[in-house]
């Protein structure tokens, strides 16, 4: 199936085909009309094929297991078959002259369901629209063990979303024996990718952290007339953990592994891939929509949060965060200082404003010798960051029931969590949840996850460093450096821009943070700051038309929000056109022409859903006069003919699309100025 024209591009509209799981002879075929991944029951379970519907694309070369497990210290297969003529391709007549080991994991039966809640999540702000749980299919695939394995039930799960080319899978082992298992390493995906699709294929996982990376390609040994001499080609996608899991599995107990995300790309367009994968997180992590404004207020004094309160209020500003350094103590148990926090909530909830504030979760944190991550390489307190305390201590048990404790008591509505960047190990042997360095990695994970699972149940909003947005967090760094927010104002502002167009081909624009430095931060004295901001307002300015006019919600950090009246109704003009026009805002990003200052750059958000369709953001940053014609790409708009545009608030002018769907537009541009295009249909 190809689209021909915007009309049936799922990008652009909603795709009405539900996921599906169809039977047919010795085949089971998941399917919702932009891929198919299909397989076999007999000899063995496995896939045969998996195929983009739009490109009419198939990505394998060749069959493997579905799974691999290594139990005390034997690595095992869970399906897949055996005897492939040559690995460079899979003729379809072969497959039914392929055997199956019996050394392997065999099929027993599967269920078809729906997808289910994979956390928690309060709906307690605004959103674009979504169901949750996603629509889809779920494929449930039963494995008994190999003679050689005692009572050990495998389970292989396929998640196929409706209306995106999107399939997560994931393993859960099931120790139906009457004795301990040690599982020291899982693949939970391996994929002969041919050469045309590995880049068409991403894969993400939600076991992500810190820069940790579960997918790996390398090379495929069964692949023998490949043109690499040393047959080196990395075509081969598996998915594991970089590290054990390394537990041991009691009798009775069940181990679930990490979600594995596939999305099969219908394009090299690197935009269109950008579009692909934000989609994605709208579709399985919903909450990653929610974009309140929000001030990092400096000191969590009593008197200085009011006034934070107060200002955000008045400007529509609708969070304030105790930033690090404020003296915050998300960690109390004193009841007098649980009040006075309750107190500020309650003042901030009456004014329309939510309040929350930082920890510092265990990064770079001494929590005492018996409680610290070990480094295994000295045997001694260390990590990447000097020294973390390990979340899968008890120490953390604590921590996490002290702040919850704190929030429940307060009611309050945020937290930011500093790490726990916890791709830390820990090779300590007497800690309570992790047994030594195997299982140190996946524990700590569990602990983090858990927390954040109970701050959704809550519909505490998570601003955290890390990117556990498949978890239920909310949002990461944009692109972010701390230094950069040193640097002297003019740098700082064309660098932060370059930051939200270049991230934002990765992130919607509510998944991303930026900064702004109202008072000083890692130095860059004067130069660097915004206060007073009244004598600064042009570069004041500057941060807040790029961040609201890219839907990047920024931390603004210091005091106040306004020192004068003239200050006051910068920041509300811009908060204002935000609010004006907040959905298309919210919506996908085109990058048209990215920040060079050399002269006019320019982003484009489309929304073919909603009227206006698109508005694109122009900023001069040049010292002179800039004219140019700008050729707008319109395809994500919808628009195919004519064009409704106007400059700001000023009249609209009917402009022809050609045939590439792009339009043209002369533009003129004051030194140092900030505009925008509205564009609507011609209805």
């Amino acid at each position: 199936m190809q689209y021909t024209s915007q009309q049936n591009d799922w990008l652009i509209h909603p795709f009405p085909q539900p996921a599906s799981v169809e039977e047919t002879d010795n085949r089971l075929i998941l399917d919702n009309g932009l891929i198919e991944r299909t397989f076999v029951t007999s000899p063995n379970f496995a896939t045969v094929d998996y195929t983009n519907q739009i490109s009419g694309n198939s990505l394998l070369r060749g069959i493997k297991p579905e799974a691999v497990l290594t139990i005390n210290g034997h690595p095992f297969e869970v399906g897949g078959l055996k005897g492939q003529p040559d690995y460079a391709y899979l003729d379809s007549d072969w497959i039914s002259d392929l055997t199956s080991d019996p050394n392997t994991f065999q099929f027993c039966e599967y269920s078809v369901g729906e997808p289910e809640v994979p956390y928690p999540w309060v709906r307690r702000r605004s959103t674009t629209p979504s169901v949750y749980p996603p629509e889809g299919v779920t494929l449930t695939v039963a494995f008994s063990p190999p003679p050689s394995v005692d009572s050990l039930r495998v389970c292989v799960h396929y998640e196929l979303y409706s209306g995106i080319p999107v399939l997560s899978k994931w393993i859960a082992i099931h120790n139906e024996s009457q004795k301990p298992i040690q599982l020291d390493a899982l693949s939970c995906e391996i994929l002969a990718v041919n050469e045309q699709e590995k880049h068409r294929l991403h894969v993400e996982s939600d076991y992500a952290f810190s820069g940790m990376e579960t997918t790996q390609w390398g090379p495929d040994a069964d692949y023998k007339t490949q043109v690499d001499y040393r047959y080196q080609m990395p075509l081969l996608m598996t998915s594991r953990y970089p590290l054990g899991p390394g537990i041991l599995l009691q009798p009775g107990e069940t181990f679930k592994s990490f979600r594995t995300f596939e999305i099969l790309h219908d394009s090299d367009s690197r935009e269109r891939k950008g579009l692909t994968r934000r989609k994605m997180y709208r579709t399985v992590a919903p909450q990653v929509t929610e974009n309140p404004i929000l001030m990092h207020v400096r000191s969590a004094e009593p008197e200085a949060v009011r006034l934070a309160i107060d200002q955000c209020a008045e400007v529509g500003f609708e969070m304030v965060i105790m930033t690090f350094g404020s003296g915050f103590n998300i960690e109390s148990e004193d009841s007098e200082y649980i009040a006075t926090m309750k107190g500020l909530a309650d003042y901030a909830h009456r004014k329309g404003i939510q309040l929350g504030g930082y920890t510092l979760m265990c990064a770079s944190r001494d929590v005492g010798a018996d409680f610290n991550c070990i480094d295994p390489d000295t045997a001694k307190p260390g990590s990447r960051f000097g020294q973390s305390a390990c979340l899968a201590s008890r120490w953390a048990d604590g921590y996490s029931q002290r702040v919850l404790n704190f929030m429940d008591a307060t009611g309050m509505d945020i937290i930011e969590t500093d790490g726990p960047y916890h791709g830390d190990v820990c090779a300590a042997t007497t800690h309570e949840h992790h047994s030594g360095l195997a299982d140190s990695q996946l524990r700590q994970w569990e602990a983090c996850v858990r927390f954040y699972h109970e701050c959704r149940k809550r519909g505490i909003y998570i601003n955290s460093p890390d990117q556990y947005y498949l978890n239920g967090s909310n949002k990461c760094g944009m692109g972010y450096r701390e230094t950069n927010f040193s640097l002297p104002r003019e740098r700082q502002i064309l660098i932060a821009r370059q930051n939200i167009y270049d991230g934002t081909y990765e992130k919607t624009p509510s998944m991303g943070w930026m900064f702004v430095p109202l008072v000083e931060y890692h130095g860059g004295g004067a130069a660097a700051t915004f206060e007073p901001l009244c004598e600064h307002l042009d570069d004041y300015e500057s941060h807040l038309s790029q961040n609201f006019g890219s839907g990047v919600i920024a931390c603004y950090r210091g005091p106040r929000l306004f020192d004068t009246e003239q200050t006051k109704a910068v920041v509300k003009k811009w908060v204002d056109f935000y609010k004006k026009y907040r959905p298309i805002l919210e919506s996908d990003l085109i990058h048209v022409r990215r920040p060079d200052g050399r002269s006019i750059d320019c982003m484009l958000h489309v929304n073919a859903q909603i009227t206006p369709c698109g508005l694109a953001m122009l900023y001069n940053p040049t010292r002179t006069v800039q004219r140019t014609t700008l050729k707008l790409p319109l395809y994500y708009t919808g628009l195919s003919e004519i064009a409704k545009i106007r400059e700001a608030e000023g009249e609209f002018q009917h402009y022809k699309i050609d045939r590439n769907y792009n339009v043209e537009i002369p533009i003129k541009m004051e030194a140092k100025s900030v505009s925008y295009l509205v564009i609507e249909p011609e209805v």
